[in-house]
């Protein structure tokens, strides 16, 4: 089974898989409204205007599991998102990373391991895979790091599909 075929509920509540982006970059980071990192929504926007005429996504799945940092409702995080950062790029529903409710997309994305070679658990709020256009994981990188960090940017250009 492809990464692909994983089964996802958008914010809005409609249900479909990643195939919506298959043969595209996509970085797919766990989000939070009142989080300190909330502000790489910033970052994850500029990425997402700069590189999606050249087959980049970014997509946002909220999670509350860390000091319940995204506690409001599917509208109430569309709302904070758009108002306060112009997010425009695709959000999933919230959904657990960590834990016996891992969703199975994090369950999937957690095998790949970070620069220093640690896999498992999502550390917070805003850690970013980077999932190449054939599916494979080919970037995992840690909550702190920025997203327009040199590393991701430069791993963005050498594996943009356009």
């Amino acid at each position: 089974m492809s990464i692909f075929d994983t089964p996802v509920t958008l914010l809005d509540g409609r249900s479909t898989t990643l195939q919506d982006w298959a043969g595209h970059l996509i970085l797919v980071v766990n989000t939070a409204s009142e989080c300190g990192l909330t502000g790489q929504y910033e970052g994850l926007q500029r990425l997402f205007d700069d590189y999606a005429m050249r087959g980049f996504f970014v997509i946002g799945m909220p999670c509350n599991q860390f000091g319940a940092q995204e506690p409001g409702t599917a509208e109430d995080i569309a709302t904070f998102c758009s108002r306060n950062y112009g997010v425009s790029f695709p959000m999933l529903a919230k959904a657990d990373v960590n834990g016996e409710d891992t969703h199975p997309l994090f369950a999937e994305l957690k095998k790949t391991p970070d620069a220093s070679g640690e896999a498992g658990d999502v550390q917070w709020n805003f850690e970013k895979f980077l999932i190449a256009p054939s599916g494979e994981v080919i970037g995992r990188f840690r909550p702190k790091t920025d997203p327009e960090d040199d590393e991701i940017v430069d791993l963005i250009e050498e594996n943009l599909p356009i």
